[in-house]
């Protein structure tokens, strides 16, 4: 099967694309480069020895989306693309709701049109808000705080209003809590622009001496040593995920929401802790005042994603944390070292290298 892959060269979609390669799916994948490099593609194929299709795209173009449908023949989307910061949603949410909401739009219109009616959406565990208990499941009030939460919520109605139109479709929703971690290879993982948004990425640069401290954000909660708790779950477990819910969605129609956590939770401290047990890394780190709108505890229940797709995190904190650290310390640039492979051109294949 052809499996389109939207946002495939980012962090979650490179590793996503590695399992879907060794799956056996025949892959077409489309990127703008914004918040990815090239070179994640290369060594995916690198890591697989296998070849696949690529389009660099701004999913905006509808003129260039719809040549990646008539060019390719397509049996399911997987769509990861979108502006990600939450930060940046809030103080220019404009960009947020045209990048995310029109982009896929487009994408649906397009699948509607060559009647492509298998889905996997990228939403996100900030569809929650600050939820009132805990774990976290399926059922529980939606009300994201955030522009780019209020996108993924957005695209989560629209999805259901699409299934209520047309029977035929079959969409998994899927809720990620915090991915960290990377391929054991250490050939990819999570490679932020600038000061990483998210917590690990900033601990194995304070780790490997790009950030001087980490910033920890309160220290007031209502947990075992003040810092805010979250669930963190191995990315590449999250990436299992996705394809789980693919083979589901070729099983069965309908739109199905999925929360992807271990349902386990850990505070900033426990993490930095587990980080620095495993590594012999010491990480310093500053007390700040805590941020607007961050619930104090916030895990999954994933018994949904076990009973209906079989899946389940398997990846502890401890491996969470040593593959975040051989990706940071084999790569301390990101992919900003280069690998021999292809250059990669507009619709260019990529080629495994002999």
């Amino acid at each position: 099967m052809f499996i389109l892959v939207t946002g495939g060269a980012g962090f979650i979609g490179s590793h996503t694309c590695v399992e879907l390669l060794n799956a056996g799916y025949e892959l077409i994948v489309i990127d703008n480069f914004l918040n990815s490099k090239p070179e994640s593609l290369h060594r995916v194929q690198e890591l697989t020895g296998k070849s696949f299709k690529f389009y660099q795209v701004d999913m905006l173009e509808e003129v260039q989306m719809e040549r990646v449908f008539l060019e390719n023949r397509i049996d399911a989307v997987i769509h990861f693309a979108g502006l990600k910061a939450v930060g940046e949603s809030v103080s220019n949410p404009l960009l947020y709701y045209k990048n995310n909401l029109m982009s896929t739009f487009i994408l649906c219109q397009l699948m509607q049109k060559y009647n492509i009616k298998h889905l996997v959406f990228s939403s996100s565990a900030t569809v929650y808000g600050l939820p009132e208990s805990v774990p976290i499941s399926e059922d529980f009030h939606l009300k994201a705080l955030n522009p780019y939460g209020r996108t993924k919520l957005i695209i989560e109605q629209v999805l259901q209003d699409l299934y209520s139109s047309d029977p035929e479709w079959s969409i998994s929703l899927l809720r990620y809590f915090n991915p960290i971690g990377a391929h054991e290879s250490g050939l990819i993982g999570e490679d932020p622009q600038n000061i990483p948004n998210n917590l690990m990425p900033y601990i194995t640069q304070v780790a490997a001496g790009k950030l001087h401290e980490l910033e920890v954000f309160g220290s007031c909660y209502p947990t075992v040593d003040g810092t805010g708790v979250r669930d963190y779950i191995h990315v590449v477990d999250l990436a299992i995920g996705h394809l789980m819910a693919l083979e589901k969605t070729f099983k069965s129609s309908g739109v199905h929401a999925y929360n992807l956590g271990t349902g386990q939770g850990y505070s900033v401290l426990e993490l930095v802790s587990a980080f620095e047990s495993v590594t012999g890394v010491r990480i310093p780190y500053r007390i700040t005042n805590p941020r607007s709108g961050d619930a104090a505890i916030c895990y999954a229940d994933s018994t949904k994603a076990w009973k209906e797709l079989g899946w389940k995190a398997k990846k502890g904190i401890e491996e969470m944390c040593a593959d975040s650290w051989r990706w940071q310390y084999n790569n301390p640039d990101g992919y900003i070292n280069k690998v021999k492979g292809p250059h990669i051109t507009n619709e260019e294949e990529f080629l495994v290298q002999k």
